[in-house]
């Protein structure tokens, strides 16, 4: 089964500190539509892109849980109080499947959850489903 691109490019923030997770990553979606792709390391590097003028307001960002400094728990929660940010979609991509990981994330407003897969396939899977959400939330009409 194959999903559709994007029917226009989206610009991504992916907060991943593992270097060949997030090169998968990018990969990924920039195949699938994403053209202005920044990857950060952790939840600090991912609020100072955010809240730096020079810098666009991506579209959608992809979420690791588990960072330094920062981790994606504490960065969620501070992106979705933040009334400047809370309207950015974020879809968690994270190795967690514990409860307390999906269920926290939601209690916070991701608005999606998605588990690494361990093989390739999985993984092709993963971002086709990160790559559906983005589509069904670009196609919904914005709230004025």
């Amino acid at each position: 089964m194959t999903t559709p691109a994007a029917t226009r490019p989206y610009d991504v923030l992916l907060v991943e500190d593992d270097i060949a997770d997030a090169m998968l990553i990018q990969d990924a979606l920039t195949d699938r539509g994403a053209r202005n792709l920044t990857q950060v390391a952790d939840g600090v590097q991912a609020l100072e892109y955010l809240r730096d003028p020079n810098h666009s307001r991506p579209d959608l960002i992809v979420l690791d849980l588990n960072m330094p400094r920062m981790n994606g728990r504490e960065f969620l929660a501070i992106v979705k109080e933040d009334a400047d940010l809370r309207s950015i979609p974020v879809v968690v991509l994270t190795t967690s499947s514990a409860p307390d990981d999906v269920s926290g994330a939601y209690q916070h407003h991701a608005n999606a959850y998605v588990t690494k897969p361990v093989n390739l396939e999985q993984f092709e899977q993963a971002v086709r489903s990160i790559d559906t959400f983005y589509l069904d939330v670009a196609a919904k009409p914005s709230r004025p």
